[in-house]
């Protein structure tokens, strides 16, 4: 990287920090791109031109904060162990990153945030799951005969649940459940 490349880096490292900060505190609706600017120490002009609007901002946060969870999952794959406890523990590394930013002060209750956030972090993790998918079909885990497209899709309906239950008190005790319903069913592990 040159050095106007690095000053670059430097500022949108900022914006999105500053960002976070104040998503967390207010919430996505009460924050201006101008609050976002003053909290950076980066002038607005150079927001847009980086991010484009506030909502392009939000896809800068949401792949700041999945990089570690997609680093984690990553690691969890090549590890030695069963590959349910492999998806266990993807699925708890995805949802524990769900639940820092939104129920965070600001961002409870706040559809827009949450509605952004959910849409940029679902793509990346479509593909982490898929990655799973195809090593549990490997591995003979995953019955072969069950579509991409229709665990995906059973996987989004999970993905809806989770969004509703952010917002309540026990969100992290209803997510292990609903995890293990997913990966062991109505019947229990065989």
């Amino acid at each position: 990287m040159n050095k106007f490349e690095i000053r670059t880096q430097i500022k949108k490292d900022a914006i999105v920090a500053a960002a976070l900060k104040l998503f967390q505190e207010k919430g996505f609706i009460d924050v201006s791109i101008k609050d976002i600017a003053a909290e950076s120490g980066v002038s607005s002009v150079s927001l847009y031109n980086y991010f484009g609007n506030k909502e392009g901002v939000v896809r800068e946060c949401a792949n700041v904060l999945m990089q570690n969870t997609v680093r984690k999952a990553k690691e969890l794959l090549g590890q030695n162990i069963d590959f349910k406890d492999k998806m266990l523990q993807a699925l708890e590394i995805c949802a524990d990153q769900d639940y820092h930013l939104l129920t965070s002060p600001g961002a409870v209750g706040d559809q827009v945030l949450s509605s952004l956030y959910n849409e940029n972090t679902n793509r990346i993790r479509v593909e982490i799951i898929e990655e799973f998918i195809g090593v549990g079909k490997k591995e003979g885990v995953i019955d072969a005969s069950v579509s991409m497209e229709t665990i995906l899709e059973l996987l989004t309906v999970f993905g809806a649940i989770q969004s509703y239950w952010a917002k309540t008190e026990n969100y992290k005790d209803k997510m292990v459940e609903l995890n293990r319903l997913l990966l062991f069913g109505l019947i229990g592990r065989s």
